[in-house]
């Protein structure tokens, strides 16, 4: 296996106004665990609740993760919901897959990661899961460009930055 990234938690400071954005004046928890793997045969890098969410169906949430990922060029982050969790619940990612880019690391919010999440349940199931728990999974995929590619634009912000 090659090794082509780090995860790193984002500044206690960038983490507190990313989740004060999304839970208002609630508490602050302490950074989740950094994401890792379950098993030695495991693709997915789990990503770990920073606090409890209760989701009935139709709602969505934005997760502040925590999480920045120093990734080597020519290599990208995809995030999905774990599986189970889409299985049970049809628990899916706003974006439906996210896409976290090597540049997005040096962006001005520190390359903070964030997963907004919806419960898609069509049986009336509400999630319920307690901080600390896996939700999502990152998967590094290499992934080439065009022999006449010339982008040479540089990343400054979040979400959407770079079609703007």
């Amino acid at each position: 296996m090659k090794r082509i990234a780090k995860f790193e938690w984002v500044s206690d400071t960038q983490f507190a106004a990313d989740y004060v954005d999304c839970f208002g004046n609630q508490p602050i928890p302490a950074l989740p665990a950094l994401p890792r793997r379950a098993t030695a045969g495991s693709a997915g890098y789990d990503f770990y609740l920073p606090c409890a969410i209760k989701l009935a169906p139709g709602e969505s949430v934005k997760i502040p993760t925590g999480i920045r990922v120093r990734i080597d060029e020519g290599w990208v982050l995809k995030i999905y919901p774990r599986s189970g969790l889409g299985f049970k619940f049809r628990l899916q990612l706003n974006n439906t897959v996210g896409i976290i880019d090597s540049d997005y690391y040096g962006a001005d919010n520190e390359g903070h990661i964030q997963i907004k999440l919806t419960n898609d349940s069509r049986e009336g199931k509400t999630v319920d899961l307690p901080a600390g728990a896996a939700f999502a999974q990152g998967v590094f995929v290499e992934y080439g460009i065009t022999e006449d590619d010339e982008a040479d634009a540089h990343r400054s912000g979040g979400f959407g930055s770079t079609s703007q």
